[in-house]
This record gives structure tokens, sequence and C-alpha cells, in this order.
């Protein structure tokens, strides 16, 4: 039985080490993403703003599109 139970703590332990790991990675890469978004919605202020015109917008909301679907 206690070899049973040192069996499973060790495994707890990688799995908790393993979690921390994935938490901070995540961590990461919403902080990338967070970084991407602000970095889009500022292009497309510049774009919109100097036209001024709904065309203009229409043609920065199709960029972004194919610009997020290369990611």
């Amino acid at each position: 039985m206690e070899k049973l139970n040192s069996k499973l703590y060790v495994q707890n332990c990688y799995i908790i080490k393993e979690n921390e790991r994935l938490r901070k990675k995540a961590q990461i890469l919403n902080q990338e993403n967070q970084q991407l978004l602000l970095e889009l919605k500022q292009k497309l202020s510049k774009t919109k703003n100097p036209n001024g015109s709904n065309q203009g917008s229409n043609n920065s909301l199709s960029t972004s599109s194919s610009a997020s679907g290369q990611s």
C-alpha cells in the first residue's frame, strides 16, 4: 500500500509541475495575443482615421481578416 501511495505521490508531483509549466506558457501566449490585438487595433484606427470614409474602413477590415488568417 505504501509503495502505491509513493508512486501516486510522485505522479502527482509531476502533474503539478507540468501544470505550472503549462500555466506559465498560457500566460505568455495570452500576453502575446493581447499585444498583437493592441497592435492590430492601432493599425486599424490609423487606416480608418485619415480616410474618414466607410470605404477605407472596409478595406482595413478585409486586410485584418486576411492577416489574422495567416497567424
